[in-house]
């Protein structure tokens, strides 16, 4: 609990670190003596807040090196802060003075300065897995914010989600870029950054657009004529697109990394795409509560699932997954499996039968559209052994597809047989797949 709510104060607090500045200098410059005290005690505790939530971030690092140079930097804001304030009521007293607005600027861009260090070092001490399952979970509850206030018509809540949207999301995108930099260049990186891309450069705009005409919308009293799916659909691509950063960021993980992430999930209960919401005990928490030589035995298609995950991984890593769709479906089919090997385990993001089979009908699908691609590259080998053994490939996969969309389905033996069938059909299918990417 403690990791999460400091997680939870990291991305809160460096989601906008210069609006309270900028504000204190934009009533400065106006002359606007009486205003200076209030800006002045939102500014000093907005400083107080980073530098505490800069020391949380320390308590729970190891990185002793690290930790050094966040206290540092916090530190400077701190001695830093009421010179700021100093400058902001002089240019106050005297805001036609160049020789006053020039002092002002030059806090302001030494302000400007040691903010991007102290959150650049933050972010170096903070785990990216955390940090990326407390964002997208954030990130859901400002969608689903944003079209209430939509259909509420709340103007000022709608741009304030839609703010929170563009900052966690610019947020997301910097660090993960951030973090590959400190990879070699390949399929991985690449991976990641297509996501982070499509993010920054065409879901984000697109968003922002649409937040646009439902505030003039709103503004004109014009929006009965708005046509509210579109937002919709662009706020859930916003938070899809966020998913699939995290989880392409996290194909390179070990089982006991993911579980150390899954733990957090449990207590923040963020949800994948493949989650519906429900109440109540959930079906993922009587998994847990299986005999013991139930419990061996999905540990034994567990560890059949991880050996096979890890021939995949090498398949996949020789291959550009920019231009091949067939690779694209593997992970995201790969990425599903891994949440329903979670369930039988009593963790992981899919918490009811109903989110099991959602699941599987994603899987399916996916199934199905490799199966089409597949095809078409078997019709143009001129290999007939080749060709032969990639169509055999494909009816197994189109198999298990169906062998684990019925065990899905099954809710009884989900919650008794279920966790062995649903690893079994699994671990088949992934090698099914395994092989087909070969």
């Amino acid at each position: 609990q403690l990791r999460k709510a400091i997680i939870d104060h990291i991305s809160d607090s460096f989601l906008d670190t210069t609006v309270p500045l900028l504000v204190l200098i934009e009533a400065a410059k106006n002359g606007r003596e009486k205003e200076i005290k209030e800006y002045a005690a939102i500014f000093r505790e907005h400083t107080s807040r980073l530098v505490e939530v800069a020391n949380l971030a320390c308590s729970l690092s190891t990185n002793e090196d690290g930790t050094k140079i966040v206290q540092m930097a916090a530190s400077h804001i701190e001695t830093l802060c009421p010179q700021v304030i100093n400058a902001a009521l002089a240019l106050a007293a005297r805001p036609k003075s160049q020789a006053v607005k020039n002092n002002m600027e030059i806090y302001r861009s030494t302000w400007e300065n040691h903010i991007r260090v102290l959150t650049e070092a933050v972010d170096d001490i903070t785990s990216i897995d955390d940090f990326l399952a407390v964002s997208e979970s954030h990130i859901l509850e400002d969608v689903n914010r944003c079209i209430v206030a939509l259909r509420e018509q709340d103007a000022e809540g709608l741009d304030r989600a839609a703010g929170a949207i563009r900052g966690r999301a610019a947020r997301v995108a910097h660090i993960v870029a951030g973090e590959m930099d400190n990879y070699e260049p390949g399929a991985y990186t690449q991976g990641v950054m297509m996501h982070v891309q499509h993010l920054t450069k065409a879901v984000i705009p697109e968003f922002i657009s649409q937040v646009s005409i439902a505030l003039e919308s709103l503004s004109k009293n014009t929006v009965h004529l708005f046509d509210d799916n579109q937002f919709v659909d662009i706020s859930k691509k916003v938070y899809d697109t966020i998913h699939n950063i995290r989880c392409s960021v996290m194909m390179i993980r070990t089982p006991e990394e993911l579980e150390d992430v899954s733990d957090l999930e449990e207590e923040h209960d963020a949800r994948s795409r493949t989650s519906v919401q429900t109440e109540g005990k959930t079906d993922r928490a009587k998994m847990t509560q299986l005999p013991e030589a139930e419990k061996e035995k999905i540990a034994e298609q567990v560890a059949d699932f991880k050996k096979v995950k890890s021939k995949l991984d090498a398949e996949i890593e020789i291959w550009d997954d920019t231009s091949n769709d067939i690779i694209v479906l593997a992970k995201r089919m790969c990425v599903i499996m891994m949440e329903m090997t979670d369930f039988t385990r009593g963790r992981g993001p899919l918490k009811h039968t109903a989110d099991v089979i959602n699941a599987a009908k994603m899987i399916s699908e996916s199934g199905s559209r490799m199966d089409v691609l597949a095809r078409l590259i078997a019709d143009q080998c001129p290999d007939q052994s080749c060709k032969q053994d990639l169509l055999a490939y494909l009816e197994q996969v189109k198999l298990y597809s169906h062998q684990l969309k019925i065990c899905s389905q099954v809710k009884a033996e989900i919650q008794n047989l279920g966790g062995e069938l649903i690893m079994s059909a699994v671990s088949r299918k992934l090698t099914s797949i395994t092989l087909l990417v070969r």
